[in-house]
């Protein structure tokens, strides 16, 4: 046998022991969890065949750990998602808990790098325990490790989607809240540290989920943007949502070939929108008969519940849609729906996605808890994303839009290239029973015709509210036909989306991930 011929069965028998990470008692430990491992994760993700993985032969750097630490907790390369290439990064339980050792950060920001460089979209399906002790220690291990630079530099240059798959801290929790898109299976924990450290620094006794698990991130943080019973299920939602996006941050999202008839006129509006305007319905439903062939993916549906964020296509263009949700707090924003907005809005305009905003909200929701969040400053961030971003934006007054809410529903002067309302809109400084309360209340305590009065003023105040006395003066645009309003939005993006529009500057794509 030839030297390169024996050689080379010298690296197979290497690579062979590299597939198994932390060897196989480990595998079978990630099993009996009910969990996958990075590689079967990394198989579920790509498209068969495709995937070349790089580092395969890392080892820890640390002296007598060669040959039990492959890859040294990390699974990294190239494939195709459906078809288009990407970067992929899977933190390997199996070795090491998925510690973060020094190959470990070298591999991983190496990957970045490649990833920027080429223009790749980056996936990160994640599970691992932080700081690797040994590494970290002393001032010069903890010198060269603090935050990785090439996230908090990224500037949404490619789209990132991340998974969290296990129980994760440390640097999987500072990806992940870095990311566009963030998935969490369900009984897993993200968080910054662990149990058992929170435990030793503080005192504090917790469970994983109660500490991190995604009840937590919907209730209190917006962290993580969907969530899955199923591993499978949640990299299904990544495959979803990279379909509305890009490469990188220089092209458009991809069309989406439909059949679904762009002038097609949508009567079913009128069974949707109840007669009394006190009653609520589902703005999801409005949504599905607008976009193409009724499908739409909801962004953060589960925290900020009052607002719908949803990607979706109208006449096959991606496009992002923001909707007050009357079905939730009667569509009256608080402090999570404009943090979700927010996100929202940075989001599409860093990857050229036109936006359109569907108005039935009372006002916002205040309150002193509302105040100790900062509703103000939340309010005026979204303004600001509202002012800064350069997509394509349509705005379209269902119902109600009352008071400093229409304003941040990209209403007149806000930044839209169109306002238009329907015949039913209700558009006031305030809605008409605290309006006639507020300014005639003390008139009315004072007189025995008092219920008489108070619908006479009523009526007045309608008139007052209705959409017409705004577009006579050309505040907004028009009064449109319910039925027509997805012949109207496919009409406006072909005239919207010119050579000089179709790209935003992307001001908002060095905005933090975070609000």
């Amino acid at each position: 046998m030839s030297d390169l011929r024996h050689l080379t069965q010298e690296l197979l028998a290497r690579k062979e022991r590299a597939l198994l990470g932390g060897g196989m008692d480990k595998i079978n430990r990630q099993h009996e969890k009910g969990l996958l491992t990075a590689r079967e994760r990394i198989a579920m993700l790509v498209d068969a065949g495709t995937f070349v993985e790089f580092g395969q032969l890392n080892t820890s750097d640390q002296s007598g750990m060669e040959e039990k630490s492959y890859g040294d907790g990390l699974v990294a390369g190239i494939g195709k998602v459906n078809g288009r290439a990407a970067v992929i990064i899977a933190g390997d339980k199996t070795v090491l808990a998925g510690t973060e050792g020094n190959v470990h950060i070298r591999k991983s920001r190496k990957m970045h790098e490649f990833a920027v460089r080429n223009g790749l979209p980056m996936f990160f399906l994640h599970e691992g325990g932080g700081l690797r002790m040994p590494d970290g220690m002393g001032s010069d291990g903890i010198s060269e490790k603090l935050f990785p630079r090439e996230l908090l530099t990224h500037h949404r240059q490619v789209p990132t989607m991340a998974a969290i798959l296990g129980d994760s801290y440390g640097g999987p929790t500072w990806t992940a809240v870095s990311c566009d898109f963030v998935t969490q299976l369900k009984g897993t924990c993200m968080a910054i540290a662990g149990p058992r450290m929170l435990e030793l620094a503080n005192g504090q006794r917790v469970t994983p989920e109660e500490l991190g698990g995604v009840d937590v991130h919907y209730q209190y943080t917006g962290q993580i943007d969907a969530d899955g019973e199923t591993e499978e299920e949640c990299i299904e939602q990544l495959k979803t949502f990279f379909a509305y996006m890009p490469q990188n941050g220089n092209e458009r999202p991809p069309m989406e070939k439909t059949n679904d008839d762009p002038y097609r006129m949508v009567d079913e509006v009128f069974t949707i929108l109840p007669e009394k305007s006190s009653r609520v319905y589902d703005m999801c439903k409005m949504i599905a008969c607008l976009v193409d062939d009724g499908r739409f993916f909801e962004y953060q549906k589960k925290f900020g519940k009052a607002l719908i964020t949803a990607l979706a296509h109208m006449n096959g263009h991606v496009v992002g849609i923001i909707a007050n949700q009357p079905s939730q707090y009667a569509g009256a924003p608080g402090p999570q729906e404009c943090q979700k907005a927010t996100e929202f809005i940075c989001l599409c305009d860093s990857y050229h996605i036109p936006l359109i905003f569907l108005h039935d909200t009372p006002g916002f929701r205040i309150s002193t808890e509302a105040e100790k969040a900062k509703m103000a400053t939340k309010i005026m961030v979204w303004n600001q994303a509202l002012a800064l971003s350069t997509v394509p934006k349509i705005s379209i007054v269902i119902r109600k839009s009352i008071g400093a809410a229409y304003g941040n529903m990209c209403g007149p002067g806000m930044g839209a290239d169109i306002v238009v309302a329907w015949p039913s809109a209700e558009i006031n400084f305030t809605g008409p029973e605290v309006g006639i309360n507020v300014v005639y209340g003390r008139e009315l305590e004072k007189v025995e015709n008092r219920k008489e009065l108070r619908q006479e003023r009523l009526k007045h105040w309608s008139f007052d509210s209705s959409p017409y006395k705004a577009a006579g003066k050309h505040f907004i645009d028009d009064v449109i036909h319910p039925a027509e309003t997805r012949k109207f939005l496919c009409q406006a993006l072909e005239f919207l989306l010119t050579s000089k529009r179709e790209k935003s500057k992307r001001l908002l794509a060095a905005w933090p991930t975070g609000f």
